[in-house]
């Protein structure tokens, strides 16, 4: 079962470490009994200084040594970190699974949390970047560590949230300066693809979450960006820098993610397991899948698996009303309980060529509202629905929907609406997604997610494409599909001081993910 919590401080990461960027020498080994107990030892090593500074700032790990491992029996690893806010692992019983079938784990405090020192970045390729590949370096030195080739260690990476941002970074980076990566196996977990998607789409901040991962890791950030995140979670818009003492968070934040370096034209060539929460409202469903199209190569794509389950950070939608539920039934359907046991069988099966029985390779399964698990190959929209009335939004009013089509039917992945729009005074905004019910009265918003539209100037039946949240789920007969509009959205509330006007849709037609038949 995924927890926002879990998510957010116990993200999962995976980096080496390198002994010639170690403080102070030797790290405390700690002393465990028995023979089949790992070997624990707790290191820091060196890496780049932050803007103002010319002292190397530290990064702190455990390094778990699973028992028979050393220099005459090397073993494959696993890198580990935490999500925003928290701190790495140091009980080796959260990594039983790995350590008792010979696979190593290395968990590390990322830069400006933990024991680690410096200012949190949200993994900039200039500072976490460089702290990765000194991490990844510092991995192919262990004696322990088996090795496909000099500074070449056999290893996985694994995580969550912020935790598995970096597994990202880490890959992109070693691509970016040798044309390949170190990394042999991949499984990002609930985690974004654009921050600037994820956090404020149209500059709109979805400010519940932003003052909850505020309170959690706004210390962590250098002053300037910490106030300016402070801002953009009590304003409801993302900060330009033209208050003095901020920066423009688009700009400071645009480089953090896959998102970049797929536009600079890197792809990454790994297997990777992608786990991602289809009810998650800070990084939704739709994050996950742009990774899934363009940040992994074609040959990477049939060799990895997409998991979609009602989880991750999933905070309940009550305004407009959303169907809010939880559970995998698609690592269920893969013969796992649960996501991480799941990648448990990836990471041995890609790292040490055991076969686990894994299927389900080159696909995406997705939990369905109801529970269900809906496979399919392509999530991108194959059938275009007109729909015959307008749908129109005002400042303080209530959410209004319009009938897109009867059930049967069944949806998987992503929906867009092709409109005419007209907006009355400039900055109009309005939030769309698809819902359920048996009538426009008991219509609920699919998986908990709004997308905004918004317009900066004022527009007259302009045409627009607008992408609506990706979703997964059966319309039963007796019940119909809608589209949704709202002047606003529990996970946007900051915007509700915002003055917006009426924002009108016209000669609408909405293309669907249909899953046929």
């Amino acid at each position: 079962m995924k927890s926002t919590w879990k998510n957010l401080c116990a993200g999962i990461i995976l980096v080496g470490l390198s002994t010639s960027f170690l403080f102070g020498g030797k790290g405390l080994a700690v002393a465990v009994s028995g023979d089949d107990s790992p070997s624990i030892t707790n290191e820091c090593l060196s890496s780049v200084p932050e803007r103002v500074s010319s002292t190397p700032v530290r990064i702190c790990y455990t390094a778990f040594q699973p028992a028979g491992a050393d220099a005459a029996h090397p073993v494959p690893v696993v890198l580990q970190s935490h999500g925003w806010g928290g701190a790495r692992v140091k009980d080796p019983a959260y990594f039983t699974d790995y350590l008792d079938e010979g696979i190593g784990v290395i968990s590390f405090d990322q830069r400006g949390h933990g024991e680690s020192g410096g200012s949190a970045h949200l993994q900039d390729p200039d500072f976490e970047g460089q702290d990765l590949q000194r991490l990844l370096l510092a991995v192919s030195a262990l004696p322990w560590v088996q090795l496909d080739g000099p500074s070449d260690p056999r290893v996985g990476t694994i995580g969550g949230s912020y935790g598995g941002s970096y597994q990202f970074l880490a890959a992109f980076e070693q691509i970016r300066a040798t044309g390949s990566t170190v990394i042999d196996a991949m499984a990002p977990d609930s985690t974004w693809y654009d921050l600037n998607e994820s956090l404020a789409p149209t500059g709109l901040v979805r400010t519940r979450w932003a003052t909850l991962l505020g309170v959690l890791g706004g210390i962590n950030m250098e002053p300037a960006a910490g106030a300016s995140f402070l801002l953009g979670s009590t304003t409801g818009k993302w900060p330009d820098g033209s208050i003095p003492g901020t920066i423009d968070m688009q700009e400071y934040a645009a480089r953090s993610g896959a998102a970049w370096q797929v536009q600079h034209g890197l792809q990454i060539d790994v297997p990777m397991m992608i786990g991602s929460g289809v009810t998650d409202n800070l990084f939704p469903l739709q994050q996950g899948l742009q990774v899934w199209d363009k940040a992994l190569t074609d040959k990477a794509r049939r060799n990895s698996i997409f998991i979609g389950f009602n989880g991750g950070h999933a905070m309940p939608a009550v305004r407009p009303m959303g169907i809010g539920v939880t559970g995998d039934p698609c690592s269920a359907m893969l013969g796992s309980d649960g996501y991480g046991k799941l990648v448990v069988r990836f990471m041995f099966q890609e790292l040490k060529g055991v076969d686990t029985g894994l299927s389900g390779f080159g696909k995406i399964h997705l939990a369905t509202a109801a529970g269900r698990c809906q496979t399919v190959k392509s999530i991108t929209p194959s059938v275009t629905m007109p729909v015959s009335a307008g749908l129109g939004t005002q400042l303080g009013g209530s959410a209004q929907v319009v009938k897109i089509a009867d059930g049967p039917l069944t949806i998987a992945g992503r929906s867009t609406v092709h409109a005419s729009v007209t907006t009355m005074i400039p900055d109009s905004f309005a939030f769309y997604a698809l819902a359920v019910g048996t009538s426009v009265l008991d219509a609920k918003i699919v998986q908990n997610n709004m997308l905004p539209l918004r317009e900066r100037r004022v527009v007259t039946g302009e045409v627009q494409d607008l992408e609506l949240p990706s979703v997964a789920v059966d319309i039963p007969a007796g019940q119909s599909l809608f589209l949704m509009a709202a002047p606003n959205q529990d996970m946007f509330t900051g915007t509700s001081t915002l003055l917006t006007g009426p924002v009108e849709l016209c000669n609408i037609s909405v293309s669907l993910p249909v899953v046929a038949d």
